[in-house]
């Protein structure tokens, strides 16, 4: 009775304090993960461009709406630098006369650019205003894409010579001119410029990026966030592949009336208009970004729990303003120089970069060598594998150290489960085709019965007078040959209008009374293991993108929380020095090793036509094998010398116990935790 006395009393006070409860118990993970704050906003704390705070912005004012927009970010910078350029590359060789090695320097430039810049942007901007660095960032990458698409306007219209596609003709008196230049080689400079632009404007957007979130959202809740945002970015490849592919369908200089078709070699595509499209979506991303709060609303109320790793100088760095100044800087990397873990987590990521660049450069190859597919067709299967194995990996990595509340050390061994398991897929590298039927390299030219020399030149096209453009047809008989010229074609169909097909091929025997002809392209042939090497690399892309965030989530953990941004700019600069960058070198040399039919032109060796397939395959699992075990060993050094900071013997409600050198807000009273339930 006195009981119910005492709640008919007071039920008009408990129940408004019973109404807040209950409203903060139902917003208290929207208000930790910065979707709302129960208190006003104050102006620092707004969303907005410099004193215009409008009230629509404050719509976007959360962790939410930042991802948004970093997605947008990464999709369109990865689209035009690891999408567009790429599908380029070798269009931009035949319209400005540039070799290889100047297309090369171009993809480089971009690295370059990051590596000289990186460094100085984490280190100020751990202290600075990330999303002004960002969002000058993202205007900096539209400028380079201008930038990149300015020589199509300035060099003038395309002009080819389509006699230099001829077919044998005993008459002819065609040699190479290997004495004529072109002024649009000095384009170069122009390509170069707008890819320094591309690598100082994607400073910021995986160190700062990445660190911003971060500290705007719970741990619990981070993994998950850098996932999302690191699984989105994989689609601006795959739709800078798609669109560029579309685009190269379309002729340079738009409406122009031609006598070639999109098959022929003389031909160039729409190179420039995939760059228009990313321009302008940087610029218009860089507005909404640079509107952002040093801060966004509610991240001063996340409880933080320090896993830094133990070493020489990790007090220090945990000072209050330490990292503000340059002189800092010697002692901020001195703090992460006796972070072994660290060191050995660089190492890791150094390694697989490594592995993903070299394949996503030369997969497509790979591809187009061993099963005989199109380069277009091997690049869209490239696409179409990669994407969304990469993107399942990212974001259900994240999901996952979520879910089992990992710290770092059960980190680190989750990260070395799924490189075990990718470096099983390795595997498939094995399983090779055989070499396809090419006269004079792979088999002899059946008119004469010749051996197998390595010379394209035999009695039936001797006298043709065969330039060395590289055209290759496939003959009645099964066999490639490497021109029309070098099967000794005399004539050209020209009923034949979505295909070319030559008669009268002397080099081509005749079978069963059917005519010497060939048609334009390359032999069609099967490969029994086509169907399961897509299906292993699926699952070798998607175990290593598997322990990707979780990689970075453990770099996060592990150095001091002052030094995130700096850390994260290390770890960028050593994949890059020791991965991105050599890793396609050598993914390349060593491809080259199993060349057997090169370009020669004007007396010097070119691009490389035909490869030995076996070969390739073998040289491929070494250097990969060799790749995933160092990584398992970086990864097991991480675990075996990683350190927990020092504890108290107290520990919260979660179990999880607390640094002594963090302060975190005082636990909730049973009765207020009850009150919220």
């Amino acid at each position: 009775m006195a009981d119910n006395n005492f709640h008919s009393l007071g039920a008009s006070a408990s129940q408004k304090d019973t109404n807040k409860n209950d409203y903060d118990a139902e917003n208290k993970d929207n208000v930790q993960l910065g979707v709302i704050d129960t208190e006003p906003l104050t102006v620092d704390q707004q969303c907005g461009w410099g004193s215009w705070k409008p009230s629509c912005a404050q719509v976007f004012n959360n962790s939410k709406g930042v991802l948004f927009f970093l997605c947008i970010f990464s999709i369109t910078q990865s689209m035009a630098v690891n999408g567009f350029i790429n599908v380029v590359i070798t269009s931009l060789e035949r319209r400005f006369d540039l070799p290889s090695i100047n297309t090369g320097l171009i993809a480089s430039s971009y690295d370059i650019a990051v590596l000289v810049l990186l460094i100085f942007v984490t280190y100020y901007g751990g202290q600075g205003h990330k999303p002004k660095m960002l969002g000058c960032g993202a205007f900096i990458v539209g400028l380079g894409s201008f930038v990149f698409m300015l020589p199509h306007f300035t060099s003038g219209l395309y002009e080819f010579d389509a006699n230099t596609l001829d077919v044998c003709d005993k008459n002819s008196t065609i040699i190479e001119d290997c004495e004529s230049s072109s002024n649009l080689s000095l384009y170069l400079g122009v390509f170069i410029v707008a890819q320094l632009l591309h690598g100082f404007g994607a400073c910021p957007l995986y160190t700062l990026g990445v660190t911003y979130i971060d500290e705007n959202v719970p741990t619990k809740m981070s993994s998950v966030y850098v996932g999302i945002f690191y699984g989105f970015s994989m689609f601006g490849p795959a739709i800078g592949y798609v669109l560029g592919g579309m685009m190269l369908n379309l002729y340079t200089d738009i409406g122009r009336r031609l006598s070639i078709t999109v098959d022929s070699p003389l031909w160039v595509g729409a190179w420039w208009l995939g760059f228009i499209i990313t321009g302008t979506l940087a610029w218009m991303v860089s507005l909404p970004l640079v509107a952002y709060p040093k801060q966004l609303p509610g991240s001063d109320k996340l409880k933080r729990v320090s896993e830094t790793h133990q070493s020489r100088g990790e007090e220090k760095a945990s000072q209050p303003g330490f990292g503000s100044s340059i002189r800092d800087m010697p002692a901020a990397f001195a703090v992460l120089l006796c972070n072994i873990p660290f060191l050995c987590l660089n190492l890791a990521g150094a390694t697989e970069g490594f592995i993903m660049t070299g394949f996503s450069t030369f997969t497509p190859k790979y591809v187009e060598s061993q099963f005989g597919l199109p380069s277009s067709w091997s690049a869209t299967l490239f696409g179409i594998v990669v994407v969304p194995s990469g993107f399942l990996g990212t974001v259900m990595g994240g999901w996952c150290i979520k879910k089992m509340k990992l710290k770092v050390a059960g980190i680190i061994k989750y990260c070395f489960v799924m490189i075990l398991f990718s470096s099983l897929c390795c595997a498939i590298l094995l399983a090779r085709c055989p070499n396809p039927l090419f006269a004079g390299i792979t088999t002899p030219y059946n008119s004469t019965g010749a051996t197998i020399d390595g010379n394209l030149t035999d009695i039936c096209n001797r006298d043709c007078h065969c330039l060395s453009i590289y055209d290759p047809v496939c003959g009645s008989d099964g066999i490639a040959y490497y021109s029309p010229c070098h099967a000794g074609c005399q004539t050209r169909d020209e009923s034949q209008l979505n295909k070319r097909v030559y008669h009268d091929c002397e080099c081509i025997p005749q079978l069963d009374g059917n005519s010497t002809s060939a048609y334009a392209g390359k032999c069609e042939r099967n490969c029994s293991y086509q169907i399961v090497f897509f299906v292993v690399f699926f699952l070798a892309i998607f175990f290593t993108f598997m322990a990707s965030v979780p990689a970075l989530t453990a770099t996060l953990r592990c150095v001091p929380f002052s030094q995130r941004s700096f850390a994260l700019g290390i770890q960028w600069i050593v994949i890059r020095v020791l991965g991105s960058i050599p890793g396609p070198i050598v993914f390349g040399a060593v491809i080259d090793r199993s060349c057997i039919l090169w370009e020669e032109k004007c007396g010097s060796s070119g691009t490389c036509w035909q490869y030995d397939n076996p070969m390739m395959s073998l040289y491929l699992f070494i250097v990969a094998a060799g790749l995933k075990v160092l990584s398992l060993l970086f990864f097991s050094l991480a675990l075996c010398t990683y350190k927990p900071p020092m504890q108290e013997t107290a520990e919260d409600h979660e179990g999880i116990a607390i640094d002594k050198y963090k302060t975190v807000e005082p636990k909730e009273t049973e009765l207020e935790a009850f009150t919220e339930k």
